[in-house]
């Protein structure tokens, strides 16, 4: 499950690029405040915007595509690494997890479709309909998991089996709402290009905002880094904790612990996407003010045409960092009760149960400052400081492997790597709201230190 949660998280990258640039474009257009396109005949429509859409439908479904074959033929290997070789000894374990694999990689080009569906929507402010994309998805699963696993008996592939199912029908119930919400002819580009005169205004001129499949990577490019810097944490963890003494019980309680974590995370990434789709509009006027007037950012803040849109999203974003907050520290005290006091409901096994005990506190830190991060990168990705977020990702991913190294090579345990997943996770933290809360003020003195540097030369 979570070999398959990574490969789907990994191109999680096409979610924040579809978000922030749609976000960004009604905002530029100035439909970010516009009621819902079936509602408004009248206006005229937001061809870049729509431009997001039909690229990122477009993309996502080949990615998809494309992970769904690389996941058929090279799953066992990449499991046989991603676990260790001495848990992929354990007899049946890598055949079934294969399979598992297998099956559920048939969802990838929709689920990635659905993915970045659900993100236009949200930019377009619509938090409705995805909602009810995920309730049939889990009546799906639901009804799925019973029919096939508790009355056929079909065990890991009658859960895969329901996942799958359940995440086409996701898809499908959010196609014609997206068609009809975020496309005006109804036409998402997925197999069909819109006719040329679909690409025009009214007035018969040609966009030149639109965004292309190349413009779109090239934002979304430098999001896959943060991605993966933390795909390669939590695989680096795993392989650590595949090689602690007293196999199977710490891999599985790391796993188990793992999945937590995810179960939080999304309660947590959701102030990410609301950050990416409620600044941009704030942020829009003084990108136009900037490139208008040709002046840096340091430049533009002491301008009184920028300064209260500067402090409106200060506003939001101090908003979003304090719910961010409150919600890591609400989220990350209820999960963490279960292994500390309930390992019951997470398994049967009474030697599991005792192991995943003294990794509630580490669940607790990981999952509190999921919180500032995850709030963090949402309004650094709005305000576009995607190389600071990878700059910080890289670092951080490239201290965390030997330090995981030297506990696999002293024979470490799970909660030393959990403690180190936590140490990780503040470093992050501190950086991001750092970043928010004090960056403008330092850059803002850095700048008029390099203005006066300059300047004493010339008046020499």
């Amino acid at each position: 499950t979570t070999f398959m949660d990574g490969a789907t998280y990994l191109f999680a990258f096409l979610n924040v690029a579809t978000t922030n640039l749609y976000s960004s474009a009604r905002a530029a257009s100035g439909h970010a405040n516009d009621p819902k396109v079936e509602d408004a005949a009248e206006i005229e429509p937001d061809l870049a915007a729509e431009s997001v859409v039909r690229t990122a439908a477009r993309v996502s479904l080949r990615c998809g595509l494309g992970i769904m074959f690389f996941l058929l033929l090279t799953c066992k290997p990449l499991l046989r690494l991603y676990i260790g070789e001495e848990a992929a000894k354990t007899p049946g374990l890598l055949k079934s997890a294969s399979d598992y694999v297998m099956i559920r990689s048939l969802h990838m080009p929709t689920s990635l479709l659905l993915g970045v569906l659900q993100s236009a929507l949200l930019g377009a402010k619509d938090s409705v309909t995805p909602l009810i994309a995920i309730v049939y998805s889990t009546i799906v699963n639901v009804c799925g998991d019973y029919l096939l696993v508790s009355k056929l008996k079909m065990g890991l592939p009658g859960a895969a089996i329901a996942t799958t199912c359940a995440q086409w029908a996701a898809t499908a119930a959010l196609l014609g709402p997206a068609r009809r919400e975020l496309v005006h002819d109804h036409n998402l580009g997925i197999f069909f290009k819109p006719r040329d005169d679909q690409y025009t205004n009214k007035d018969g001129s040609q966009p030149t905002d639109m965004v292309t499949s190349k413009s779109f990577l090239g934002f979304a490019a430098p999001v896959l880094t943060l991605i993966m810097g933390k795909l390669a944490a939590f695989g680096f963890m795993t392989n650590a904790a595949a090689g602690v003494p007293g196999q199977p019980t710490p891999l599985a309680s790391h796993q188990i612990i793992l999945s937590l974590l995810f179960f939080c995370s999304p309660f947590l990434e959701v102030i990410s996407q609301t950050a990416q789709t409620f600044l941009p509009p704030f942020l829009a006027p003084i990108r136009k003010f900037m490139e208008r007037n040709n002046v840096s950012p340091a430049e533009a803040e002491d301008m009184e045409t920028v300064k209260p849109w500067l402090k409106a999203s200060g506003v939001v974003s101090a908003t979003l960092l304090g719910c961010g907050f409150l919600a890591g520290a609400g989220i990350a005290s209820l999960v963490c009760l279960v292994p500390a006091f309930n390992g019951g409901l997470l398994t049967s096994d009474t030697t599991v149960q005792q192991a995943v005990k003294p990794l509630a506190k580490y669940l607790w830190l990981g999952a509190f400052a999921w919180a500032p991060v995850a709030v963090g990168e949402g309004i650094l990705l709005a305000q576009r400081h995607l190389g600071f977020l990878a700059i910080i990702y890289l670092l951080s991913t490239a201290m965390l492997p030997p330090a995981l190294f030297m506990i696999k090579l002293r024979k470490g345990s799970v909660e030393q790597i959990w403690f180190l997943f936590g140490l990780f996770q503040i470093f992050r933290a501190v950086c991001f709201t750092g970043r928010i809360w004090w960056g403008p003020f330092l850059m803002k003195k850095l700048f008029k230190k390099n203005k006066t540097a300059q300047a004493a030369p010339a008046t020499a």
